[in-house]
């Protein structure tokens, strides 16, 4: 049923008397009996309750789920802060391991010192050509350095080689286990001399001993000063094995993780080859020549 216009703008009227008159009612009321008004304001509280649970729970939801973004956000800057932090500790790690290696170089350069009457400089490894023909690294000091070919490369722990070429920031180290390397040395504390010849593996062999010469496994190795190039008493490494007449020395340096070589100058002038790599050894005549150097 439609109500008329008339009657809808009578109703519109009186709505505002009306509720004038309620406010007044309820205000006299209240001052009247406070009890009741309680009352009805509690009924009209638990009536109205569960509308406005219901109508607050996506408030809540909606509240909760706008928190839950921040939070994430929050922790999405808190991550890549983070990040950027365990890359500057991973950094600093990094450049606390190469110190400590580079440290650990160094202390080990001072167990071998040489004579005072020499001299010489130390130079890092920035290369190593190591492989299946050829045993030697490449330092980074060279002729402005004073460093000169057939000079004595050492580490903490004993010879290395000896310089092979010389550039003018460079040098190449010719190491014991190449197969040109022929080092005249002694068995310590004997008069038994040899040469060590390099032969590519890791534990280069004794040539020239004299056939009824007495090596045992454990044996100590040094510089015999035969030749003129270094002088006796540096120490080579140590018999390894002693099989069908082949002998065997491990070096005392670890040649395969150089890091930081002393190039030392001892005064020397023994005679070196000509070429900046000496040539293989000749199949015949050689062994009569390097066992005469030896001697």
């Amino acid at each position: 049923m439609r109500i008329s216009a008339p009657v809808r703008m009578a109703a519109q009227r009186l709505a505002l008397p009306i509720f004038i008159f309620a406010s007044a009612m309820l205000a006299v009321l209240g001052k009247a009996d406070v009890l009741l008004i309680d009352r009805i304001r509690v009924a009209v509280a638990d009536a109205v309750a569960p509308i406005l649970e219901v109508v607050a729970r996506p408030i809540t939801s909606a509240a909760s789920a706008v928190q839950g973004l921040e939070n994430m956000i929050d922790v999405y800057g808190q991550n890549s802060l983070l990040r950027e932090e365990n890359e500057r500790l991973l950094q600093w790690q990094e450049a606390a391991q190469r110190l400590a290696a580079e440290n650990a170089e160094l202390r080990a350069l001072t167990k071998l010192v040489p004579d005072p009457a020499a001299s010489w400089i130390s130079g890092r490894v920035v290369a190593d050509s190591g492989g299946a023909f050829l045993r030697n690294v490449l330092v980074d000091a060279g002729a402005r350095d004073g460093v000169q070919r057939g000079q004595a490369a050492l580490t903490g722990d004993g010879l290395v080689g000896r310089v092979a070429e010389v550039g003018e920031r460079t040098a190449r180290i010719l190491l014991l286990t190449d197969l040109n390397s022929h080092i005249p040395v002694m068995i310590e504390g004997t008069s038994e001399r040899a040469v060590l010849d390099g032969d590519n593996s890791d534990e280069p062999q004794l040539a020239y001993l004299e056939p009824k010469t007495a090596v045992r496994f454990g044996d100590r190795i040094v510089s015999s000063g035969s030749g003129g190039v270094f002088p006796p008493g540096i120490p080579v490494g140590v018999v390894a094995s002693v099989e069908g007449g082949i002998v065997r020395v491990t070096p005392y340096a670890e040649l395969s993780r150089l890091g930081v070589i002393r190039i030392v100058n001892y005064g020397l002038s023994g005679l070196l080859p000509e070429s900046a790599v000496p040539p293989p050894r000749p199949a015949k005549g050689g062994k009569a020549r390097s066992a005469e150097a030896a001697r």
